[in-house]
C-alpha cells in the first residue's frame, strides 16, 4: 500500500505518495499560504489516493515533545499566520490516517540515510543552508528529536577577524544562521548569493563559518557522514573550501579519514526531504 509524505516548508509544501523502497509514485508542489488554504490543498491531493499513513517533515520550530500540551504546534516561526498553529491536530481533521511528525531537516537526513549517499552508514548529519540554516541527525535508522525542535542553525561561532557584519538573526545576531544563511549573504554584500559566484572572498568566508559549525556538530554527535544541501550549496566549490577549513581548524584532533567522503553533497536531486517524510512512517 502507498504511503504519503509532506515536506512542509515555509515557502512551499511538497506532497507525494510513494513506497517504502523510496520510489515516488506521484508528487505535487504548491506555495505555503495560510494554514487553512494550504491544508485544504493537502487534503484534496491525498483524497485521490489510498494511503496507509503520512509522514510530515515540517518547518519550525515545531514542538516535538509528545508530553507537551503543544505537541505538534508550530512555535515562534517568522511566518506570522503559522505561529502557534497546531499543525498535527489540524492535519488529523483533514486526513484520517496515522501521522508521523518530525523536522524538515530530520526528514532530509532520513531520506539520504535510507536512499541516498549515507545508505552504508550507521549515522549521518544533514545540513541545509538556504533561507535559513538547519540540521538533522539520524543514527541507526532513527532521527534525533530531543525535548524540542533541535536548532543547530543557531549555534554561536567565532567571527572572522575581517568580518564586521553584525548578522541578521533577530534573536542572536551573529549566530551561524545570522552570518551564513542566504539572506545574510545578501544583506552583507547587497546581492543575492547566486549573483556572487565569481567573488572568491564570499565563499571563503562562508566556508569558514560552515566549517566551524561542522566541527562543533562532529565533536558533539560524531556522525559518520555530513551532508550539506540547500540553495547556497549550489556553489559547488564550497564543498572543498569547507573541507579545507575543517581540516585546518580541527587540526587532526579527530581522525576522520577522507574528508571528501565525510563532508559530501546530497544525492537525491532535492527529493531527500519528501522521500525522508515518507520514510518517517517506516522508521525503526
Amino acid at each position: 500500500m502507498l504511503t504519503g509524505g509532506i515536506e512542509a516548508g515555509g515557502t512551499k509544501f511538497v506532497c507525494a505518495v510513494g513506497k517504502g523502497s523510496g520510489e515516488i509514485i506521484d508528487k505535487v508542489t504548491f506555495p505555503t499560504t495560510t494554514p487553512d488554504e494550504t491544508l485544504r490543498r493537502v487534503r484534496d491531493y491525498f483524497s485521490e489516493f489510498s494511503i496507509r499513513a503520512i509522514g510530515i517533515g515540517s518547518f519550525g520550530p515545531v514542538d516535538l515533545d509528545k508530553k507537551s500540551t503543544s505537541y505538534g504546534t508550530i512555535l515562534h516561526t517568522p511566518k506570522q499566520q503559522w505561529r502557534q498553529f497546531d499543525l498535527l491536530t489540524a492535519m488529523k481533521e483533514y486526513v484520517q490516517v496515522p501521522l508521523f511528525l518530525d523536522t524538515d531537516v530530520n526528514a532530509a537526513a532520513l531520506g539520504e540515510y535510507k536512499y541516498g549517499v549515507a545508505q552504508k552508514d550507521q549515522s549521518c548529519l544533514y545540513i541545509t543552508v538556504g533561507t535559513g540554516i538547519g540540521a538533522g541527525f539520524v543514527k541507526d535508522g532513527v532521527t534525533y528529536q530531543g525535548k524540542s525542535h533541535p536548532e543547530m542553525g543557531h549555534i554561536m561561532i567565532q567571527k572572522h577577524t575581517d568580518d564586521y557584519f553584525a548578522g541578521i538573526c533577530p534573536s542572536h545576531g551573529a549566530c551561524l544562521e545570522g552570518l551564513a544563511s542566504g539572506p545574510a549573504i545578501e544583506k552583507r554584500y547587497g546581492k543575492k548569493a547566486e549573483l556572487l559566484a565569481s567573488h572568491k572572498e564570499v565563499w571563503e568566508l562562508e566556508a569558514f563559518y560552515l566549517a566551524q559549525a561542522i566541527i562543533n556538530y562532529t565533536l558533539v554527535l560524531s556522525p559518520e557522514r555530513v551532508i550539506i544541501g540547500g540553495g547556497v550549496m549550489k556553489q559547488h566549490e564550497l564543498y572543498q573550501r569547507i573541507r579545507n577549513y575543517f581540516s585546518q581548524l580541527m587540526n587532526n584532533y579527530v581522525e576522520l579519514g577522507n574528508l571528501e567522503d565525510f563532508i559530501t553533497a546530497p544525492t537525491l536531486s532535492d527529493e531527500q526531504g519528501i522521500k525522508g517524510a515518507i520514510a518517517l512512517t517506516y522508521m525503526e
